[in-house]
């Protein structure tokens, strides 16, 4: 369930995107109608699919917290960057009719995420990632270690393709690449990882 709720706002956000995108007239007239009060000035259909797809993705994400928080569940604090980041560049795409600043979005959010995992063990002198998963797996204290640099590493080049992405290629590709190709990307880092994390377990029949 956790997954699928991690993943909602994203997903949302290319479908909103791509149907907006296949009717861009009635897309400009539901944007201007309805979040006019939000932009400066008449939204065009070039425009329209990119902004009605950020309201929509900042809204999932505020429900996400919502529902974690009637829940009585705790709200990861990566959440509550995302949302303080989708909220202001999303806010900001969306007033200016400019995409660049939810395109910057994702970057922002991965750097984020690898200067946590660089500066923890510096200023506070604990490896966030066997903080997170210290209690069901027993491992050396190298491969800790090379597994912080080692998302500290995918992050920052996260963070780069996803740029790279958005500045080489159209507002529709780079929909598509963030709403899959990052996922995808994630998945494969995930399993790698898995693999390397295979060779360090320790059995139990070596206690």
């Amino acid at each position: 369930m956790k997954i699928i709720l991690d993943f909602l706002p994203i997903v949302l956000f290319f479908l909103t995107f791509n149907q907006a995108e296949k009717r861009p007239d009635e897309a400009a007239a539901l944007a201007n109608d309805w979040f006019g009060f939000m932009m400066s000035g008449v939204v065009g259909p070039k425009e329209a699919p990119v902004l009605l797809a950020t309201v929509v993705v900042i809204l999932a994400t505020m429900l996400q917290v919502v529902y974690l928080k009637v829940r009585g569940q705790k709200v990861d604090t990566m959440l509550w960057v995302s949302l303080g980041l989708v909220t202001v560049m999303g806010g900001a795409t969306i007033y200016f009719h400019n995409d660049t600043f939810i395109k910057w979005k994702p970057s922002v959010l991965y750097w984020v995420m690898a200067a946590a995992f660089w500066l923890s063990p510096l200023l506070a002198g604990k490896n966030l990632l066997k903080l997170m998963m210290g209690e069901q797996i027993e491992l050396p204290a190298f491969v800790w270690r090379n597994l912080n640099l080692a998302w500290i590493a995918f992050f920052s080049f996260m963070g780069v393709l996803n740029l790279w992405v958005a500045y080489t290629y159209d507002t529709s590709t780079w929909v598509s690449f963030k709403s899959f190709g990052g996922m995808g990307l994630m998945l494969v880092f995930m399993v790698a990882q898995g693999f390397y994390l295979t060779r360090h377990l320790k059995s139990p029949d070596s206690e």
